[in-house]
């Protein structure tokens, strides 16, 4: 360890006070700086960010222009990294705050010099907990038919009994085996189904039975109950979940989303939800949010939204903080970082 070296954080996004004391606690070589009146109130939604007077604006360019490494993306908005970017040669790593933080890297629209010159990393796998378990909130929801337990009550019906499914007689495809995925896939098999993974390379899985490449998935829906995306958004996932996949998938299917709602194409997931040939989506993202109000999606029986909040957590601010710390370690040891961003694909 080199006790002399220093790294000038600004924090440019929400933090609680708390997490910024743990931060120089664990790691004194850093210098902390953290003007919280130029920001937002932290919250466990971390997507919040304040409006500034000019004079405030001007105080908080001039600090993120101070930086040899952010904590956050000023403002979330890839806008606003380019234009600190531009303005700040000295910077060297920026750690995003959502998992898939490498679109907002790639929003950026960064010269090659600059993604060479900066590292980049992301708080993935601290979301990988909750959203393994709107996963699974979602595949048991289709399992044991919750859209005709919903319709029967509100029709005040006491339904003829019929038979549910169970996790024992069921399979269920995990497309994207990263952090988010792998854990989804080892809960699913504790709890008795059947996973296979749809992943563009093999990977260790616990619990994964069999791993498909991409270019399989209409096959692999036409024999599951069940699919779980836990996709990064990128050129290359884009509308994976495609009208294609979605005509060859078995009658009844359940659809769950937690990655981005990019890899799903939309318009074809309505018709296949209204025709019955998917019986359930429960989505945490959708292609465009906040949804739009017009989206046949809200109206459907069998589609449950959520606003984008499956990840959040009580202890996500935290989890980032800890996670920011030992990547701050790796940083001024010359150690690989965690997370660190892929800026040919961004993710």
């Amino acid at each position: 360890m080199d006790t002399s070296a220093r790294l000038r954080v600004v924090v440019a996004t929400p933090l609680f006070p708390a997490d910024a004391a743990m931060i120089v606690e664990r790691e004194p070589r850093i210098d902390l700086v953290h003007a919280p009146e130029l920001l937002a109130e932290p919250s466990v939604d971390w997507m919040t960010w304040s409006k500034r007077t000019p004079e405030d604006q001007a105080r908080f360019e001039q600090l993120v222009d101070s930086a040899d490494a952010l904590y956050g993306v000023p403002d979330h908005s890839g806008k606003a990294l380019a234009r600190t970017v531009a303005a700040n040669p000295k910077l060297r790593w920026v750690h995003t705050i959502p998992a898939g933080g490498g679109q907002q890297v790639k929003a950026a629209n960064l010269s090659e010099e600059a993604l060479e010159r900066i590292a980049f990393s992301t708080s993935a796998g601290v979301h990988a907990a909750p959203l393994a378990e709107f996963a699974i909130f979602g595949v048991l929801a289709g399992a044991k038919q919750l859209p005709w337990l919903q319709a029967t009550q509100r029709r005040r019906e006491w339904a003829p009994r019929r038979a549910l499914g169970r996790a024992a007689d069921s399979t269920v495809a995990v497309v994207g085996l990263g952090s988010i995925g792998r854990h989804t896939a080892e809960k699913l098999a504790q709890l008795g189904f059947r996973v296979v993974g749809v992943h563009r390379r093999p990977v260790e899985a616990p619990g994964v039975s069999e791993i498909f490449p991409v270019e399989e998935l209409a096959r692999v829906a036409s024999e599951v109950d069940a699919i779980v995306l836990a996709l990064p958004g990128t050129a290359e996932t884009e509308k994976m979940l495609s009208r294609e996949v979605l005509a060859a998938a078995k009658p009844g299917i359940t659809i769950v989303n937690v990655g981005r709602g990019t890899t799903v194409d939309e318009p074809a997931l309505v018709e296949a939800l209204t025709d019955g040939r998917v019986g359930l989506a429960v989505l945490d993202v959708t292609y465009v949010e906040p949804l739009p109000a017009d989206s046949p999606l809200w109206e459907l029986p069998n589609a449950i939204i959520a606003p984008h909040t499956a990840a959040i957590s009580t202890d996500e601010p935290r989890l980032i903080a800890e996670l920011f710390v030992e990547n701050a370690r790796r940083f001024l040891d010359g150690e690989p970082l965690i997370n660190r961003v892929n800026t040919r694909e961004f993710y």
